[in-house]
């Protein structure tokens, strides 16, 4: 017999791991949990069941927190936070390799329970979620080591608020836990209502490593239970892991609390397939992409985008792989596809795709197990982009496809989403896989792979996939904030008064839109006073439309953020030296609109200034992470687009300078809200652009009342971020207005910041300017 007929004949036999350690250990529970709150578990009350989808067999009877449940969980969290980041960073690694050699030595029992919870098949559960959640408290241990030493100047937020999915319940624990504990935070973790299992071993765990009463608390139960964590005056951070949907409410729930938020939410990703690939490994590593864990993830694959001259030849391949895809129980080593999670999971899977009346549909003819949540692999070729299908999340085991000629094309369609958290890139051409991959707009691109992930590694999205990064640096800032105390920021009125229009030929004062003085389409103005009451001016009032007509301009000069950064610093070097040759006039303007006598140092400090983010623009970049596999992972700074600032009040020509420059260094577009209080000094340095070459639309110049002009920058689907520095409160209007399309937000929260010392700059600046995209390049034959 040949090695082909050998290989042709072979048979893959069952292979069932054992539940017995498992399901023993739920015995031993009481096959009833209750809470983890203050370092040991409550008594059960009233709640509802944990099943196994695979069999619809019950595993256990869990608790439905109440508030008075949330209450005590934040109160020992709050009571814990000061002793835990007191304890320093040596202290709390130490615990936390502690939490990771007991998983280490329970990693069988956390990977079967997580099946037996979930659905997944053990091998991914083995293989995969377990191995990587212990990864990640090894890792974040070591910087909990290297916090006193690398960030100085940071500190723990206080207590944070948590709440995972179901698809990865140990290893988004993992994701939350591990940074949170790192930093000096404590945490209050809700885990998805399906599958709260493997938390509660992790609680165990934690009473079995002797971690401080408090550090970790677990509540467990529905929705509602998620509500009442997000609503807490007692968190001080939210960190969420789930739908768009609820990712929106969370940020309209938060807005004005003064809480920190970061969001991991729902995708679309694109596979994208070029002619010139290797079809073969590229099946099989879309195998990965969207039939790992039958679909139920994030950053599937599930968007197939393959180059029309091999996109029949590469269907015809995809089919026949599909058809040797294993489907059966989670538990035999042999299966490649488990049970969905829930029925109720099933059915919406089942409904979107029997409401599809396009394409071509082929599902595996396979036998389904009975008496389990099980829905077929299927493939749905022939779809436009613009389909249901190839635009909403399905969250199950269904791929959905379509063709396309050219590279350009392939961008294009792949951006046609308002997701942006993940896209594979499949090409031998490593020429064009790095030209594409920065053109797609997503957290992480993968090259000639997929689902590669590691906690050295920022994960996280883009558009409507969320903001904040988990895993690496760029994680670390979302559980810490500065050290030191802020002051509340008291409202800046302007001056009044009675004065005329001074003699003379009228300079009258404009809106600055790409490029070009505008007057206002309102056709209304607003006059200026200085301290004495004498007419200073007149600014126009923008409107609604001007913002429009500002953003379309910042929008349309996107060629912006492909210049080079050497270009980008000289501009900034020019518009310097500009506002150099005029600082005696500039320094009079502020004296007269601020009454003081501070123009000129502020004029000084705004030189200063530009220097200093000029010469940060071709510098702050990014990074080449040391991951677990032959290649690279690249964390790359990429602007984040088309910002709205809203500038201080008391500073009103340093205050623009100090938001316009960090931006415009690191590539993005500017709207501008010119200081309410003292609007002429902005109008005066548009006139500095005019001379600087700076490209029209880059920098747009609005004057007007900041609150109507943040709640339409805020609403506005075309603009990526906005920021507020306005002496009115407008944290709460930001925030909530931004839940739209989830665009990034930073916001003063009635906080005063020192214009003129070391808050008025930095790194702080430009990470806020920046998004980081982690690109995965695999080497090696």
């Amino acid at each position: 017999m040949s090695v082909k007929e050998i290989f042709e004949s072979m048979e893959y036999g069952p292979a069932p791991e054992t539940a017995a350690e498992a399901l023993a250990w739920l015995v031993d529970q009481g096959d009833r949990f209750g809470h983890f709150i203050n370092g040991s578990f409550t008594a059960p009350g009233e709640g509802f069941l944990s099943k196994n989808p695979a069999t619809g067999e019950t595993l256990a009877m869990l608790t439905q927190a109440t508030q008075a449940d949330v209450d005590t969980a934040v109160e020992a969290a709050r009571k814990a936070q000061p002793k835990w980041e007191k304890l320093g960073g040596h202290g709390r690694a130490r615990h936390m390799y502690a939490l990771t050699r007991l998983m280490q030595k329970h990693a069988r029992l956390f990977a079967v329970l997580e099946t037996l919870d979930n659905g997944k098949p053990i091998r991914e559960s083995r293989d995969i979620d377990v191995p990587l959640a212990q990864r990640h408290f090894y890792y974040h241990a070591g910087m909990a080591q290297l916090m006193q030493a690398e960030m100085p100047d940071r500190r723990a937020l206080g207590v944070c608020g948590q709440i995972i999915p179901w698809n990865f319940p140990l290893l988004m624990l993992a994701w939350k836990v591990a940074p949170a504990l790192a930093m000096g935070n404590t945490v209050v973790l809700k885990p998805a209502e399906y599958t709260s299992l493997t938390a509660l071993l992790f609680a165990d765990i934690c009473r079995q490593a002797g971690l401080p009463k408090g550090v970790v608390n677990i509540v467990t139960g529905d929705g509602a239970v998620g509500e009442m964590i997000v609503a807490h005056e007692g968190i001080d951070k939210i960190a969420f892991t789930g739908s768009t949907e609820v990712g929106r409410k969370i940020r309209q729930a938060t807005a004005g609390s003064g809480k920190a938020l970061t969001l991991e939410l729902g995708g679309k990703s694109p596979y994208i397939v070029f002619d010139d690939a290797d079809l073969d490994s590229a099946v099989e590593g879309l195998v990965d992409a969207i039939w790992f864990n039958q679909g139920q993830v994030c950053c599937a694959g599930s968007r197939l985008l393959v180059q029309e001259g091999v996109a029949e030849r590469f269907h015809a391949k995809l089919r026949a792989r599909m058809d040797g895809l294993r489907i059966g129980d989670p538990l035999d080593k042999c299966i490649d596809v488990g049970a969905i999670v829930d029925p109720v999971q099933v059915q919406t899977i089942r409904d979107m795709v029997d409401g599809n009346t396009e394409g071509e549909t082929y599902c595996v003819n396979a036998q389904l197990p009975a008496g389990g949540c099980y829905y077929p692999p299927t493939l749905i070729t022939g779809l436009t982009p613009t389909s249901r299908l190839m635009q909403e999340e399905i969250f199950g085991p269904v791929l959905v496809s379509t063709t396309f000629r050219t590279p350009t094309e392939a961008v294009d369609v792949a951006n046609n989403t308002r997701y942006g958290l993940a896209a594979t890139v499949w090409t031998e051409n490593v020429n064009l896989a790095l030209d594409i991959a920065p053109k797609l707009v997503a957290g992480v691109v993968w090259v000639n792979a997929t689902n590669l992930f590691d906690a050295a590694a920022g994960f996280g999205g883009m558009r409507e996939s969320g903001f904040g990064r988990e895993g690496g640096w760029e994680g670390l800032n979302a559980y810490t904030r500065p050290k030191g105390k802020t002051k509340p920021l008291t409202k800046i009125e302007g001056f009044t008064g009675e004065g005329s229009e001074a003699e003379g030929i009228d300079r009258t004062p404009k809106l600055y839109i790409g490029g070009k003085q505008a007057r206002p389409d309102g056709g209304y103005s607003q006059p200026v006073f200085s301290r004495a009451g004498a007419l200073l001016g007149q600014v126009p009032i923008a409107g609604r439309k001007d913002v429009r007509n500002a953003v379309e301009a910042a929008r349309g000069a996107g060629g912006w953020a492909k210049s080079t950064a050497h270009l980008r610093a000289q501009i900034l070097y020019y518009i310097a030296e500009n506002l150099s040759a005029r600082a005696a006039e500039f320094a009079a303007r502020i004296d007269g609109l601020t009454g003081g006598r501070s123009g000129a140092k502020e004029v000084e400090a705004s030189i200063s200034r530009l220097f200093t983010y000029a010469a940060w623009a071709d510098k702050f970049d990014g990074q080449v992470k040391s991951v677990p596999i032959r290649g690279v992972a690249m964390a790359m700074r990429e602007p984040v687009g088309v910002i709205g600032a809203i500038c201080p009040d008391e500073a009103p020509l340093l205050g623009l300078v100090s938001v316009m420059a960090p931006a415009i260094a690191m590539g993005n577009r500017m709207v501008l809200a010119a200081s309410e209080a003292f609007p002429l000094a902005a109008t005066d340095f548009y006139q500095v652009l005019d001379t600087s070459d700076v490209p029209g639309g880059v920098v747009n110049i609005l004057t007007g009342p900041h609150a109507d002009l943040a709640k339409v920058l805020a609403q506005h689907l075309d603009v990526d971020a906005v920021w507020s520095f306005s002496s009115s409160e407008l944290s709460g209007l930001i925030e909530a207005a931004s839940a739209g399309n989830l665009k990034r937000s930073w916001v003063n929260n009635g906080q005063a910041r020192d214009w003129m010392g070391t808050e008025g700059e930095g790194r702080a600046f430009l990470e806020a300017a920046t998004e980081v995209k982690t690109i995965w390049v695999p080497y090696g034959e």
